[in-house]
């Protein structure tokens, strides 16, 4: 079975190369050469990122994407469609999350549609954030569990894993650009009737001073485009 690691980047050029490498490395010593790939989406960077790996090509790792940026959710959309492995697991550039999560993961998904990263299952998953972006994560995920009707423990992990078919047939439906795309395909995926898992994730790697992030505009765009979602897809699996 082939895995393929999703990573979306934009104006990464600084860090880019030395994260293919460990994650190469990581994939190389758990699954074999030649048994995954990683699929760098670049979302219109500005930095030369995508042009960097391509001159300073790393084994088992290759590049797509677009000129313009749109933002994660695109990224991560375009990606999968792109992805050619059985099942895909999608990571942030910084390896927030580190290489072996991504390992850990996908051998844990068993023969659920989808594994979601959630941050809530145990005491130390916070353990890199600062004090604010920690209220800020565990507000929001409360927030949207009253208006989405969320029933998992974390819908913006940047640490998830899909089959291929699954993820396919839920990004072709997504519409959402920005942050809360993890949300839409959760909502889809549960709408679809596909099978969902949990699996503790914890923070080893935290880039808040570079984090692109900005709490107060994104935070009031996710809860626009949760309304959005809401009322998008409110008719997906009444069919079944």
């Amino acid at each position: 079975m082939k895995l393929s690691v999703l990573i979306p980047m934009y104006n990464e050029a600084e860090t880019v190369l030395d994260m293919a490498k460990k994650m190469a490395e990581t994939l190389d010593a758990a699954l074999g050469h030649g048994e995954y790939e990683v699929v760098f989406c670049d979302d219109g960077s500005r930095d030369g990122c995508r042009e960097l790996l391509d001159s300073h090509p790393v084994d088992g790792c290759r590049t797509v994407g677009y000129k313009d940026n749109r933002g994660k959710g695109s990224a991560i959309r375009y990606g999968i469609m792109q992805c050619e492995g059985d099942k895909i697991v999608y990571t942030d550039c910084d390896l927030a999350y580190g290489t072996q999560a991504v390992v850990d993961i996908w051998n844990a998904s068993g023969d659920n549609d989808v594994e979601i990263g959630c941050r809530t299952l145990g005491k130390d998953g916070y353990s890199g954030y600062t004090p604010l972006r920690k209220f800020m994560s565990k507000a929001y995920i409360k927030v949207i569990s009253i208006l989405a009707g969320f029933r998992y423990s974390d819908s913006q992990c940047g640490l998830k894993c899909l089959k291929r078919e699954a993820a396919r047939d839920i990004f072709s439906r997504c519409t959402v650009d920005g942050f809360a795309f993890d949300l839409e395909m959760l909502i889809l995926a549960d709408k679809l009737g596909y099978r969902v898992g949990e699996f503790p994730a914890k923070i080893i790697c935290n880039r808040d001073r570079g984090s692109k992030v900005s709490p107060i505009k994104d935070t009031v765009k996710m809860l626009k485009d949760v309304m959005k979602i809401k009322k998008i897809h409110k008719d997906v699996g009444k069919e079944k």
